[in-house]
């Protein structure tokens, strides 16, 4: 009996150890979650060295190549619930572009579009990759449309999920907000992070304590470095409109139904331009697809994929 009440009192004082853990220590749990679910993807952290920039980027799967790239502010873990949904048929890479997420952020640099997609030619090269398909959502769309023009020879397909590149018909929320001199991912508190997740979803998911204390102080800290790749990238969020025509590969475009920060207007607008293209409204979701409706916007990026002779 002696022996039994010892061993409950050592399970209670291990639940109360890992219950203060949790708050004492957010960020380590936090990284101890995600990179437990990246594993559960079939996902393996990697590092190197591009110019500068040390990037870092999960990689896993076998089978032909996809190339995700996260928007403005984000990190390869947007991707992690899109992942497991590929990685069983398909070579998966998901870099943290220069300047975000675990890669490096080098102040004095440029992150304009042009800059990035250097950086992002040569970690390709670097990784040995040749012939892909590519997609991105937000600012990864934009950067994946204006890869796949610059170097058409290397892609399959392109995906753009509620990207950036053409100029929108109606401003969406966060645009007219800009044009105030509003910026919401300007983040100073709790406060403010909760209104930007109310822009960024249609219905906000709920997030562990760690994951959101992470996320805050992620946005707190690179305050200064998002301002500047912000005002550095803001002045090509258009420029893929003229170039559409160029794409060659075939591009599904998938979009939110309640997007507050790139306006569905803009979906015509890439239908417009792009000469092979499939369209995929998703119901009841807002800016980020890849996290908020995960499984159904795998399962149209999957089957447009196969579909691919």
């Amino acid at each position: 009996m002696k022996i039994a009440k010892k061993i409950l009192i050592a399970i209670v004082i291990l639940i109360i150890a890992l219950a203060a853990g949790y708050y004492a220590f957010p960020e380590k749990v936090a990284g101890l979650m995600l990179n437990a679910a990246a594993g559960q993807a079939g996902l393996t952290k990697k590092e190197i060295r591009i110019d500068d920039h040390n990037l870092v980027y999960f990689e896993g799967g076998r089978g032909p190549t996809i190339l995700l790239l996260h928007g403005y502010t984000g990190t390869k873990y947007n991707w992690i619930k899109f992942a497991p949904y590929l990685t069983k048929d398909y070579h998966v890479v998901i870099p943290d572009l220069p300047g975000y997420g675990e890669s490096s952020k080098i102040e004095k640099d440029s992150y304009d579009l042009s800059s990035q997609i250097s950086r992002l030619h040569k970690f390709v090269q670097a990784i040995q990759l040749s012939k892909f398909h590519i997609a991105g959502n937000s600012m990864g769309g934009l950067f994946a449309g204006t890869y796949a023009v610059r170097y058409p020879d290397e892609i399959i397909s392109v995906g753009l999920f509620d990207a950036s590149g053409v100029k929108s018909p109606e401003k969406s929320v966060v645009f007219k907000m800009a044009d105030k001199g509003e910026n919401l991912f300007a983040i100073k508190d709790d406060k403010d992070m909760q209104r930007l997740m109310s822009f960024l979803y249609a219905k906000p998911p709920g997030l562990p304590y760690p994951i959101k204390k992470l996320m805050l102080n992620t946005y707190i800290s690179n305050r200064q470095i998002y301002e500047k790749e912000g005002n550095e990238i803001y002045p090509a969020f258009n420029s893929l409109e003229k170039d559409l025509p160029k794409i060659k590969a075939p591009t599904l475009i998938v979009w939110g139904d309640q997007d507050k920060v790139v306006d569905i207007s803009s979906v015509p607008v890439f239908e417009k331009g792009l000469k092979n293209h499939k369209t995929v409204i998703i119901k009841d979701c807002g800016h980020i697809p890849i996290i908020e409706k995960a499984q159904e916007t795998a399962y149209h990026y999957r089957d447009f994929v196969k579909g691919i002779k």
